[in-house]
């Protein structure tokens, strides 16, 4: 068995995270909905199972939102490979590290179909351990020339800014108007991110929010968007900001305009002017560790 550890996840291009992703959505996967249960204390687990014709993997991880104040990830876990012709598991690989780089290369790839093409200004709103990754991913399919980085405890902003070569921001919303992409990558319950900010042609990426009670986006801008999703099914039951915005008479669900697998197979359209504002909402699916934990172990093979 290869073992894959977080560095090594972390050396491969994130451009080919994306694409990994891309085959991926566009074959036949099996993801069956995600187990999820608490264990004490006050921990969230989860187990992901999906397999194609030729493997079959399994993610378990832990969630855990006050590691953080204690030096830890939030996110920790690990991902089992198996090859199906022989049942062996054949690779193990950091669960924490495949999940970064796998949630922003599903970004990115709606991205890659929703952004205009000329976007070259990148918020993001967070500075946790997603932020960077979600600033390269980004990078590899726009021509990002500039991020800014919005943080509510200002020193981290300003020390992923540092990271990055980008920019601190104080000012949120004079940010948000100025940006071509908007991701936001946070753990609250609180909205970031208020439609009355957003500018005409921008592409709004929301990630953080894995609750359905949870929000970054206020329904204004779910409003204002063409919205997509990464699967129908998991933000039917996970999209805290669809859900929600729903729910205030906002958005209709008949209103989603696709999903990752019909983007990648052509099915549906995604940007059509660049006057238009799109969002991404993304919950997450099994079937985005299989193919980014496939391709991290063939290459290697």
């Amino acid at each position: 068995m290869k073992l894959f550890s977080a560095e090594e996840l972390g050396a491969i291009a994130p451009r080919d995270y994306v694409e990994a992703l891309r085959s991926g959505f566009m074959g036949e996967v099996t993801a069956p909905p995600r187990f999820v249960g608490k264990t004490p204390p006050a921990t969230v687990f989860f187990a992901m199972p999906a397999w194609n014709a030729d493997f079959t993997g399994i993610k378990t991880i832990t969630l855990k939102g006050d590691n953080p104040a204690k030096g830890l990830p939030t996110i920790q876990g690990t991902y089992q490979l198996f090859e199906n012709s022989t049942g062996t598991p054949v690779a193990l690989l950091d669960g924490s590290e495949l999940t970064r780089r796998r949630t922003a290369a599903a970004s990115a790839l709606a991205a890659d179909f929703l952004a205009r093409k000329d976007a070259s200004t990148l918020l993001l709103i967070g500075a946790g351990a997603l932020a960077p990754v979600f600033a390269r991913a980004m990078m590899a399919v726009r021509p990002i020339k500039r991020v800014m980085v919005y943080n509510r405890t200002p020193e981290k902003a300003v020390a992923l800014a540092r990271e990055l070569g980008g920019e601190a921001v104080m000012d949120v919303a004079s940010a948000a108007a100025a940006a071509d992409i908007i991701s936001c990558v946070t753990s609250g319950h609180d909205i970031v991110l208020k439609g009355a900010w957003i500018k005409p042609g921008t592409h709004i990426d929301l990630v953080g929010a894995y609750k359905p009670e949870m929000r970054e986006a206020d329904a204004a801008a779910v409003a204002m968007a063409r919205v997509y999703v990464d699967t129908h099914e998991g933000a039917a039951h996970e999209a805290g900001d669809l859900l929600l915005a729903q729910k205030e008479g906002r958005f209709k669900w008949a209103d989603i305009q696709g999903d990752l697998h019909e983007l990648c197979r052509g099915t549906k359209l995604g940007r059509k002017t660049d006057a238009e504002v799109t969002l991404f909402k993304s919950v997450g699916t099994a079937l985005e560790d299989l193919a980014a934990a496939t391709m991290v172990y063939l290459r290697a093979k």
